[in-house]
């Protein structure tokens, strides 16, 4: 059984601990046992979303009287670390933006009829959510989207195109942003709106083929007059942009801590192989410039829990965290790069084989520094703010 953080944590609750321990159960029995199938199919099966629905792990920040457990930002990390030992990264990308990037927009802003609409299917795993930001010409950059949302009568009508949108191809509700007005300020533009799956005039153009995270599904979405109701406004007209940048915290944050997680599964596999693989008449383990390097990778894997638990303390005290969170997404995701490509070289040539969990897991943690705000733009945030 695969555990983290086995001392006490100053940060965490028995309630935390707990999360931990039954997401880990989850991973180790549910999770690793068939995620090749799902690798093979491209996406997350809807039955694994309904298991974790009916173990309350996908509302942990909703509200209570909508069925969820209504924790802070630190459950949001533990969920997301815990995750990361699957060693299937596009399985904890589906999960994550349904828990912590696009629902969260409906639980802060939405009214309480949405809420109430939504809410409910969703923390049970029946509804799967998608976050459709990303566009061909913009992605950090969100004051420069062009999908346009015109009000007419009763109903918004949108046009324009995203991509690179996990949960893509097999989500039911999507939260878009679009631009409402186009006088003053860009951020003071932009507003979010509920689309559902089969809404006349949105359409997945193509399933997009990835490097890695194989096992989610990351979609081109098209508007072409895709009329919603009125009632589809997530939140203030023209305050999108706001609410985008606010949920970048809890979107940064979980990403840091599955990268975190991910580190800690890759040294505890390669920890393994090298106690179990003899060269030269002895277990690789007992060579002192192996033993070294896997050593720091593990000091620089536990520095990097500390940086985003901290991070998330904050963030679940309501402190002013940018200049921390961002830190913590660009220093976890860009230290697990390294973590990864030492543990494959440590597997010799069967960390370099398609049958290999170290393989899998160098190709999927690549992502990384890229999504959720590209290692440069952290930094650009950090240095903002020195």
């Amino acid at each position: 059984m695969t555990t983290i953080m086995t001392q006490a944590h100053p940060y965490l609750s028995d309630v935390h601990l707990a999360l931990r321990d039954q997401v880990l159960r989850f991973v180790q029995d549910q999770v690793i046992p068939v995620g090749e199938a799902w690798e093979d199919q491209g996406m997350v099966p809807r039955d694994i979303f309904r298991r974790m629905g009916a173990l309350g792990l996908l509302g942990i920040r909703v509200p209570e009287i909508y069925g969820g457990a209504e924790l802070d930002a630190l459950a949001s990390v533990v969920l997301a670390e815990a995750l990361g030992h699957s060693t299937f990264g596009g399985f904890t990308a589906s999960v994550l933006v349904d828990t912590d990037m696009a629902t969260p927009h409906l639980t802060r802003y939405g009214s309480d009829a949405q809420k109430a609409a939504w809410l409910p299917s969703i923390v049970a795993g029946d509804t799967i959510t998608a976050i459709a930001v990303s566009e061909p010409d913009a992605g950090s950059d969100v004051k420069s989207i062009r999908t346009r949302a015109v009000r007419q009568g009763d109903h918004w009508v949108l046009n324009g195109a995203k991509t690179f949108i996990t949960n893509g191809v097999h989500g039911d509700l999507y939260i878009v942003a679009a631009k409402t007005a186009l006088d003053g300020k860009a951020s003071h533009g932009i507003s979010m709106f509920m689309v559902e799956k089969g809404t006349p005039g949105f359409r997945v153009s193509r399933a997009l083929k990835k490097m890695g995270w194989l096992s989610s599904d990351t979609a081109e979405l098209v508007f072409e007059d895709c009329r919603i109701p009125v009632e589809n406004l997530l939140g203030e007209e023209n305050h999108g942009f706001y609410a985008i940048m606010d949920n970048f915290q809890n979107e940064r944050l979980v990403m840091a801590a599955m990268a975190v997680g991910e580190a800690t599964k890759a040294i505890q596999l390669t920890l393994d192989h090298l106690r179990q693989r003899e060269a030269f008449g002895s277990a690789l383990w007992t060579i002192h410039g192996i033993r070294q390097r896997l050593a720091k990778r593990a000091a620089e894997t536990e520095a990097a829990r500390q940086l985003v638990y901290h991070a998330a303390w904050l963030e679940s005290q309501g402190l002013e965290c940018i200049k921390e969170v961002s830190m913590a997404k660009a220093f976890c995701c860009e230290i697990t790069q390294g973590v990864v490509y030492d543990c494959v070289q440590f597997h010799g040539g069967m960390g370099y084989m398609r049958e290999s969990a170290i393989e899998r897991m160098a190709r999927d943690a690549r992502v990384l520094t890229i999504g959720g705000g590209a290692t440069e733009v952290m930094f650009e945030e950090v240095a903002k703010r020195l």
